[in-house]
């Protein structure tokens, strides 16, 4: 199993501090801290899990828009964003702490601008989270014509993810399906695409970060 270059100092951290314990457990014969030591080694378990790096299958072809994240379809639907003077659709992936946590690009493109806000760490699936919590706003110039308008992808931190971490500057250009982000540890991530897309994905649908087309141009 891959594990992401920015997942390593959590997993090695709890190792090494699980075979201090277990060290300590033996010397002092101590139950408690071999108790300890078994918590350090889930912890570096769990870590490993939660920063694994899937391998992705990219679908060839600019007409596609690929899933910014794995996680639940949790709402597709109508509204308005600043970077779009007509209605656009908002589909929001909610990311639990068994999915994988690296984002990827929906589309190839040039990344207009990035904004990050400072906020609120409320669950998020509370209906306020993508309106008060921290996040970090990407707005994507498609290198397809077709899409007029930015694809915008927001990284939003939850309850217990209080950090967002992107890895893409002002000016940059992404692949479709590459990782340009990652947040700690649970989390929502918001899509916004124009109306003229057709949408392959609903409500409750699971999706997989650069492999599930959620819509087509």
């Amino acid at each position: 199993m891959r594990i992401c270059k920015a997942g390593w100092p959590f997993v090695l951290g709890c190792f090494v501090t699980a075979i201090l314990l277990s060290a300590l457990a033996k010397s002092v014969h101590s139950a408690f801290m071999g108790f300890l030591a078994g918590v350090g080694f889930l912890a570096a378990a769990f870590c490993a899990y939660f920063f694994r790096d899937p391998s992705r299958i990219v679908p060839l072809g600019d007409q596609f828009i690929v899933s910014p994240a794995d996680g639940k379809v949790v709402d597709i639907s109508e509204g308005n964003d600043p970077a779009w003077a007509e209605p656009i659709w908002v589909m929001r992936i909610f990311l639990s702490v068994f999915e994988p946590h690296l984002q990827r690009s929906p589309i190839q493109g040039q990344v207009r601008k990035i904004v990050y806000t400072t906020g609120k760490f409320l669950d998020a699936r509370h209906p306020q989270a993508h309106f008060e919590n921290e996040q970090n706003r990407l707005e994507i110039i498609a290198s397809n014509p077709k899409l007029r308008g930015p694809i915008v992808v927001t990284q939003i931190a939850g309850l217990i993810a209080r950090r967002i971490v992107c890895w893409v500057k002002e000016g940059g250009s992404l692949q479709a399906g590459e990782q340009f982000g990652l947040i700690r540890f649970g989390s929502q991530v918001d899509i916004v695409l124009p109306r003229t897309v057709e949408l392959k994905v609903k409500k409750g649908d699971h999706v997989e970060a650069g492999s599930t087309v959620i819509a087509e141009v």
